[in-house]
């Protein structure tokens, strides 16, 4: 029996929260193991005691569970061996409100090699994994098929990618789980003498023990049940920006020696995007942030507390050959990721359809706005044509079913290219400065949301495109349709151009314009929909290098087809 056949009876059986954790990890960077071990401490935040406590082990990195124990006593009631769940009886129910200490050791070792699949987080020099490797608490649909031709096999029923937004479970979950809210965090890591360890909070001493070295970090505010451990042979560059209010924040990039291509790229788009977030979204909540390096066996960045590990293959040794032509991604995926500093830890959304809107999408329009004040508008539409390409691409091999972005269930086609697409253009429409407004109300209104919030519960797509519609005149409001609530796409083209030449150095121009506008379907079914939209029209020259120099840009209404312009 699958995961899901054999658990599924306990997905929504109320448990307990994690809201501390404190834990020692010893890296061994030259076997590639770890160990980690200390404790939550778990509180019922429900009205009713609980006389169980489900534990899953992390089985798909085969972690070994060395104890695991409760304060006041448990007994283990059942446990699915294969399935790393185990059900444990408390000697005494957990009262709302109370808190119990659970207590564990878990180890992670390397034995031999594999003929594929091999595990590259845990490293000789740069090793990078994050606490899924820890015990958490109850069931975890991740364990679940997703295919569905595999679920077929299983005679399971095909499974929707994430909940509806009104379901309330969900809406008492973050996209960083289901079994905390915030917590407090305080680590100590040890690792080879000549390796440097992180992880999130900061630095409260470090020492050399037994020809190892150790660091012991603390965070001094709660923050989302997320953290990474990095550890590796770093040099670092240091630096520090300065807030609105005055406070110093220290910058820091821990990388490999010899990938010292793109520092100054990435320090200055940490500043740059500080200086942006901090004036128009919120106050950073944190006194420093750090990005460190790990080897290319993956290609992304990811945002933790005030902590960035961050892929040498997108950022410490890309090449940028031509910075007039090449598109400067270690610049743009730093200013992404600290986006996320907002936009996933200030503001984490329910684990339901449409998160990704809220947390992805508006760190990719915090990044395109830090890009906006630093690159050549032409450089910029050259991003956003290559956005537009992999949106297209994507939607063309959806297996499932296409969302409109305000429903996006994890199709990263939707909320990152088109996510982009959506907010460069509200912003065209209605103002940069709109834009940022209702952003700005939205954290007022769902800074750090959750069961224990004003709001009791985590914010929805659709809750955002409420302060999106605040600030977008009536006139306009056909774009929130189109862009968010909706499939829409357009067939722009231009059918004939006609130019006088005045004699005083300035043209008249005559264009043609034919202008499609059609809906679709999820399953990529398009009918047309009439068109009464304001439409770019631009019109370009060459300057003296042969270059396309933009000469003309205005917003024209365009309600039929074929369109003269001017009209």
């Amino acid at each position: 029996m699958t995961y899901e056949q054999l658990l599924k009876k306990f997905e929504k059986l109320p448990q307990p929260k994690i809201v501390d954790v404190n834990l020692k990890v010893e890296i061994y960077p030259s076997t590639r193991d770890f160990t980690a071990e200390g404790y939550y401490w778990l509180k019922n935040k429900t009205n009713k005691p609980m006389t169980e406590i489900h534990i899953q082990n992390d089985v798909e990195h085969k972690m070994k569970l060395a104890y695991l124990k409760f304060e006041g006593g448990a007994k283990k009631n059942r446990k699915y061996e294969k399935q790393g769940y185990i059900i444990h009886t408390l000697n005494k129910p957990l009262a709302p409100s109370d808190s119990i200490k659970m207590s564990f050791k878990t180890m992670f070792e390397t034995k031999g090699f594999v003929a594929n699949g091999s595990n590259t987080n845990v490293v000789y020099n740069g090793t990078f994994f994050n606490n899924t490797y820890f015990p958490s608490i109850g069931y975890n649909n991740g364990y679940e098929i997703g295919d569905d031709d595999t679920r077929r096999k299983y005679k399971l029923k095909e499974k929707e990618r994430m909940m509806e937004q009104n379901d309330p479970i969900g809406l008492s979950q973050s996209l960083f789980g289901d079994d905390a809210d915030y917590i407090s965090f305080e680590m100590v890591i040890g690792t080879e003498k000549d390796q440097t360890a992180i992880a999130p909070g900061y630095l409260q001493k470090s020492w050399e023990e037994k020809n190892r070295k150790y660091f012991h970090y603390k965070m001094d505010v709660p923050m989302c049940n997320f953290y990474s451990i990095v550890s590796a042979k770093y040099e670092v560059k240091k630096d520090k920006w300065i807030a609105p209010d005055g406070k110093p924040v220290s910058l820091e990039i821990y990388y490999n020696k010899g990938h010292e291509y793109n520092l100054d790229k990435m320090m200055s788009s940490m500043k740059s995007s500080f200086d942006y977030f901090s004036r128009n979204f919120s106050p950073y909540q944190y006194r420093q942030m750090r990005i460190m390096e790990f080897p290319k066996y993956a290609d992304f960045a990811q945002s933790f507390a005030n902590t960035v590990p961050f892929s040498e293959g997108i950022g410490f040794i890309q090449k940028i050959s031509d910075p007039e032509e090449d598109l400067d991604m270690p610049y743009y995926v730093t200013a992404h990721e600290l986006g996320h500093q907002w936009w996933g830890h200030q503001v984490a959304e329910a684990n339901v359809k449409g998160n990704a809107m809220l947390s992805e999408t508006q760190a990719q329009y915090s990044a395109l706005m830090v890009m906006k004040h630093a690159i050549k508008p032409a450089m910029m539409q050259k991003f956003l044509k290559y956005e537009l390409d992999r949106y297209l691409r994507g939607r063309s091999s959806e297996r499932k079913k296409e969302q409109p972005l305000n429903m996006v269930e994890g199709q990263g086609y939707i909320h990152y290219q088109k996510g982009s697409l959506a907010m460069f253009a509200l912003q065209d429409y209605i103002g940069e400065d709109k834009v940022n407004l209702a952003l700005r109300n939205f954290l007022k209104d769902w800074q750090y949301p959750g069961p224990d919030s004003k709001n009791k519960r985590y914010p929805t797509s659709n809750d955002l495109l409420g302060y999106f519609k605040a600030q977008t005149p009536d006139s306009l409001k056909n774009i929130i349709t189109d862009m968010f609530e909706s499939i829409t796409l357009f067939e722009n083209k231009t059918e004939k151009v006609e130019y006088k030449d005045l004699k005083n150095k300035t043209f008249e121009v005559k264009i043609t314009t034919s202008s499609e506008k059609f809906r679709a379907d999820s399953s990529g079914n398009e009918k047309p929909i009439a068109i009464n939209d304001w439409i770019d029209v631009g019109v370009y020259g060459e300057d003296i290098k042969g270059e396309p120099n933009l000469l003309y840009l205005q917003k024209h209404k365009v309600n039929k087809r074929p369109t003269l312009l001017p009209s």
